[in-house]
């Protein structure tokens, strides 16, 4: 008789243990959405946005059937917040697999344009501040003023337009034809020379240099306005 009070009472508690592992599960619009914001939050993590803020909802409406074990979620496709892909599978016999588009909304503080700003103009401190916006369809949004002051835009800003890194520029500061100070550092000791600039660059960019003495012609780095340095240096 114990011993058949002892089975039924762990027949008992493994039903019940059972039954309270199921009813524990999460709705599967509630799994998804906690996969896609963690998702969403690796990624703004990696990009180095400033407060970055998400709402995520699940825009299929397809009810899935029940199963008896964890379901599985896979992330398909999250290039777009608008438009993301997950899958969800029950490994059950027979089991299922259905697909979910999620749709997020991603807001941060970026750079804005405070006032209007014509095409090829170098911003100023003036012309930039930083505002929360929604950039779910913005790839390349800038965070930080120090990026946006002194480049110059693409195309014509409007105030309140979000400063992209694609439509921005850095300003070119040796022209072809210019005549350019060479300068070489090396344990202290700075040597100039004058030189000619055969190609146009921006700050970094590297550009082709003749010598003016010797004629020389060599390859130098823009280190500022009218001003080459040796790669190396």
């Amino acid at each position: 008789m114990i011993a058949f009070c002892k089975a039924t009472l762990v027949t008992t508690t493994l039903v019940l243990a059972s039954g309270l592992s199921i009813a524990a599960q999460q709705p599967l619009s509630i799994q998804i959405e906690q996969a896609a914001r963690a998702e969403l939050e690796r990624q703004m993590a990696a990009s180095g946005l400033t407060e970055p803020q998400v709402e995520v909802a699940v825009v299929t409406t397809r009810a899935a059937p029940a199963c008896t074990q964890n379901v599985a979620i896979e992330a398909l496709d999250t290039r777009s917040p608008l438009r993301m892909r997950f899958l969800a599978r029950c490994n059950d016999t027979p089991g299922w697999r259905y697909e979910y588009v999620v749709r997020a909304r991603l807001t941060a503080m970026v750079a804005v344009a405070a006032a209007p700003v014509a095409a090829n103009e170098a911003l100023t401190d003036a012309q930039v501040t930083i505002e929360r916006r929604d950039i779910s369809n913005i790839a390349d949004p800038i965070t930080t003023p120090e990026d946006a002051v002194g480049q110059m835009s693409r195309r014509m800003l409007r105030p309140g337009d979000i400063l992209r890194g694609g439509q921005l520029s850095s300003p070119v500061m040796v022209k072809r034809g210019d005549a350019v100070t060479m300068i070489a550092r090396r344990d202290g000791i700075e040597v100039s020379s004058a030189g000619e600039a055969l190609d146009a660059g921006a700050r970094g960019a590297m550009v082709r240099v003749r010598n003016a003495n010797s004629g020389q012609v060599v390859r130098m780095r823009v280190a500022g306005p009218g001003m080459v340095e040796p790669v190396g240096n």
